[in-house]
């Protein structure tokens, strides 16, 4: 229940929406008021939300699509490389975000394609591979999106890197990740340097096969599973997956330790994921993915199916558009900054890893992960009012990611492209931050919303796919 219906069935005798003043005589006068937060749809939209709201496939298929998502479980079941698990080549690159070409690609979607150009031995060094990208021949570059992957920040992937795949057993679907770096100067946030290139050789030499072999003997992993109970424990699934890591440590270093591999390579993997309190991020978004997934193609939904920035432009997916992208500018995060670097060095909010709050996770949990306010910015009071609000632009709880504080209320989930639109409530993303310029990697995190103008752009796109059924 929102809390204006919480309010229109409990007991003020006046409740006071829009302006204060009016509220402010009553309360003067020692009437019991409460007062409702209230704004006008965003604008333009008020004709395309009376169409849609009158569609008459809108309720049954959100209902639908919540059911989907919901029903979804995802597992952990392999470990491979990308060049197999995906047939890419030396020269095909994944990213991050909605389609974008090498001229309109900001500095660290640059520098990340750069290095992964170096790791696949297509070029000797970053003079040669800007050369290669600015030539706009000889490669393929295609969002992690279209081959049901998802890439935190930057999101290159490329063949010799190794992919967590991800499983739904009912239907059979599978989602792709790539595996997760740590923080400072990394691949995802446009680093290209030596140190970057030697520490992914090594995750596709050592930690790759070492956890494939680890997942393979220990069956699958619960992810789903595990992110209910990392909710419960502090953690929030984007920024914050500490209990996450060592939850998945806990399941597959017994098999690590009998897999034959070397003993020092081992340890090396074990020191490495537990000392990447990110680690687990990179199986929350595949999850999150999975579960999203299984509501496309539902006509007349209006939930949000997938959210994704690469570092240019910021995209949305709706359930009832197939496979659109509504897009507009992608904003600069509002946050803490790492050292001496400020505003002026962040570029752009960039990344798939905004599929953990289209999940209902990430920003909109923050409630249950109150220290993320240490990284990010704002306070303790804001994060619960964060997660309150998110319920106001979203479809259902999910049961199964309930958040303590707030009574054990499920996560927001299912956003709702009308809802936002008719609220001018913007979803919530906590995000790090890239450095504007290609190999500079991190210089803070932050919290950032999507462009207003993509909402009504889908709600359009929904309207006009109503009338053409009437």
């Amino acid at each position: 229940m929102s809390p204006t219906s919480e309010l229109l069935t409990s007991s003020p005798s006046v409740v006071a929406v829009g302006a204060g003043m009016f509220a402010d005589a009553v309360d003067a006068q020692g009437v019991p008021t409460s007062r409702v937060d209230w704004q006008p749809p965003m604008d333009g939209t008020a004709a395309d939300l009376a169409t849609v709201a009158a569609d008459p496939l809108r309720a049954e298929a959100n209902a639908r699509a919540v059911a989907a998502v919901l029903a979804v479980q995802a597992d952990l079941v392999d470990v491979v490389p990308a060049g197999e698990l995906l047939g890419l080549g030396p020269s095909d690159f994944l990213h991050a975000g909605p389609p974008i070409t090498w001229e309109r690609a900001s500095g660290p979607m640059r520098g990340a394609l750069m290095g992964a150009a170096i790791l696949e031995g297509l070029v000797d060094d970053a003079d040669a591979a800007e050369a290669l990208f600015a030539s706009g021949t000889g490669y393929t570059l295609d969002p992690c999106h279209h081959h049901d992957a998802v890439g935190p920040m930057a999101g290159v992937v490329s063949a010799s890197m190794w992919m967590f795949v991800l499983e739904d057993a009912a239907s059979g679907r599978r989602t792709y990740c790539s595996l997760n770096e740590g923080l400072g100067k990394v691949l995802r946030y446009g680093a290209y340097g030596p140190e970057v290139i030697e520490k992914l050789r090594w995750m596709s030499g050592v930690l790759g096969p070492v956890l494939q072999s680890a997942v393979r003997a220990t069956g699958r992993v619960d992810v789903t599973g595990v992110l209910a109970q990392m909710l419960q424990m502090g953690d929030e699934a984007h920024n914050r997956n500490r209990a996450g890591t060592l939850m998945l440590l806990r399941d597959v270093v017994p098999a690590m330790v009998t897999s034959g591999h070397d003993a020092s390579d081992v340890a090396d993997v074990v020191r490495f994921v537990g000392g990447n309190d990110h680690f687990f991020l990179n199986l929350a978004m595949p999850a999150c993915k999975l579960a999203l997934d299984a509501a496309r193609g539902i006509e007349g939904s209006t939930m949000v199916v997938a959210m994704a920035r690469n570092g240019t432009d910021f995209g949305i997916q709706v359930a009832g558009t197939g496979d659109e992208w509504f897009t507009g500018p992608a904003q600069v995060a509002d946050g803490l900054f790492l050292g001496s670097y400020g505003p002026g060095d962040a570029n752009p909010d960039i990344g798939d890893s905004a599929i953990t709050e289209t999940a209902g996770i990430g920003g909109f949990a923050m409630a249950t992960a109150p220290a993320i306010v240490r990284l990010v910015g704002g306070s303790v009071p804001d994060a619960l009012a964060t997660t309150r609000r998110m319920a106001e632009i979203t479809l259902a709880e999910n049961p199964r990611w309930s958040i303590p504080v707030l009574e054990f209320m499920g996560a927001p989930t299912g956003i709702d492209v009308s809802k936002v639109c008719r609220t001018g409530i913007l979803p919530q993303i906590n995000t790090g931050m890239a450095g504007a310029v290609a190999g500079t990697g991190q210089v803070g995190a932050g919290l950032v919303t999507p462009p207003a103008s993509i909402f009504p752009a889908a709600l359009a796109a929904l309207a006009s796919r109503t009338r053409g059924r009437a």
